[in-house]
């Protein structure tokens, strides 16, 4: 008898038979999966089901990939992992400038993708790493233990790959981390991500904390090294 699932995906994939080849191989490893065919049935299925993550195709009939994306990241903080044949950078891009937490390539290894699942899943759940307390940079507040974080005691929603980027940050206040390093804590390889990923989610945090994201006081840009959050967090 299977083990009672202990991750539940939402598979948006008009393609039938990888389908139910990933289908197969991710239920052996504890993942309900529930395949939605069609990009315009996606954001319904998604609310409805409420899944830990969401495996999004980029070429789909009904509705582009990249448009539902946008409209579940504007309704949810759900995870979203792009998984699609189109692995030219600017694709890329796009899908994370939509929203999207993480991107793999088809044709994809199972076990890979697996792997990104359950990240991601641990992630929304805050266990990815050890507990800890808050951590207070200026009027910058992040509680580790439930993913909140605030700015001037006001809310403010992240995603779960812009919670770890500014998780990453807020640990290392006042210190510049380049894109490798970020990559390297983020991802775990550098050959598992790629270098503009780190600057579309920085450019994602900084419209959500900084009041003026084109002249950021609290994330800033050292050209030429990386990124730093000001320990002042002003």
């Amino acid at each position: 008898m299977t083990a009672d699932p202990e991750i539940r995906v939402v598979y948006v994939e008009d393609d039938d038979r990888l389908a139910r080849l990933t289908t197969q191989y991710l239920t052996t490893h504890r993942v309900e999966v529930h395949v939605v065919p069609r990009g315009d049935q996606a954001v319904s299925e998604v609310l409805r089901i409420r899944p830990d993550v969401v495996l999004l195709d980029l070429m789909l009939p009904g509705a582009d990939g990249l448009d539902v994306c946008r409209q579940l990241r504007a309704r949810t903080d759900v995870p979203i992992i792009m998984v699609t044949a189109r692995t030219e950078e600017a694709d890329r891009v796009l899908g994370l400038e939509g929203g999207a937490d993480d991107y793999v390539p088809k044709p994809f290894q199972s076990r890979e993708l697996l792997a990104r699942i359950r990240a991601q899943a641990r992630r929304a759940r805050g266990e990815s790493g050890p507990r800890a307390e808050c951590i207070v940079v200026g009027n910058l507040v992040i509680d580790a233990t439930t993913m909140q974080v605030t700015v001037d005691a006001r809310p403010i929603a992240l995603t779960t790959s812009e919670f770890a980027l500014l998780h990453a940050l807020a640990q290392r206040a006042g210190r510049v981390l380049g894109r490798e390093q970020l990559l390297q804590l983020l991802h775990g390889s550098t050959d598992e991500a790629f270098d503009r990923s780190i600057d579309v989610v920085v450019s994602r945090l900084r419209h959500k904390l900084e009041g003026d994201p084109r002249n950021p006081r609290m994330l800033k840009t050292i050209r030429g090294a990386g990124y730093m959050l000001a320990p002042d967090g002003k």
